[in-house]
């Protein structure tokens, strides 16, 4: 399988090939920040099968953190396109929004971080939700 997609300004455009290693929803607080509040769908991509095909992508990690992922986004429009997850090398996480045919992600396997949904949020019922991250 061959993806494609990019920011909204179009400056930036990636293409990732391989089977999507996961499909998520994960509502980590996170999440809500880059989203404006939502959940946020995601596909875990195989790394090696990943490229930026235009433009450049800016990195941004939070120092505080021990763990902290680093969200790469269009310096220009903002778009967040992909995040880099310490001990999840292999992968690298795109947001389904960025997707030229976002249909293609069909359905999430699972929901993730639901410790941190808010009240507004509606938790799936169709499949698995996780409290941390898929095993928790």
């Amino acid at each position: 399988m061959t993806i494609e997609g990019g920011c909204y300004c179009g400056a930036v455009r990636y293409e990732a090939e391989g089977e999507p290693m996961l499909k998520a929803e994960c509502f980590c607080r996170e999440c809500q920040f880059t989203t404006g509040g939502n959940s946020l769908l995601l596909m875990a991509m195989p790394a090696d099968g990943f490229a930026i095909t235009k433009g450049a992508v800016k990195g941004f990690k939070r120092a505080d953190l021990e763990k902290g992922v680093t969200r790469e986004f269009c310096a220009d429009c903002g778009t967040h396109l992909t995040t880099r997850a310490p001990g999840f090398e292999v992968a690298v996480i795109v947001k389904v929004g960025t997707l030229d045919d976002p249909s293609i992600f069909g359905k999430a396997d699972s929901a993730n971080f639901a410790c941190d949904a808010q009240d507004y949020h509606r938790l799936p019922d169709d499949m698995p939700v996780h409290q941390k991250w898929m095993h928790s």
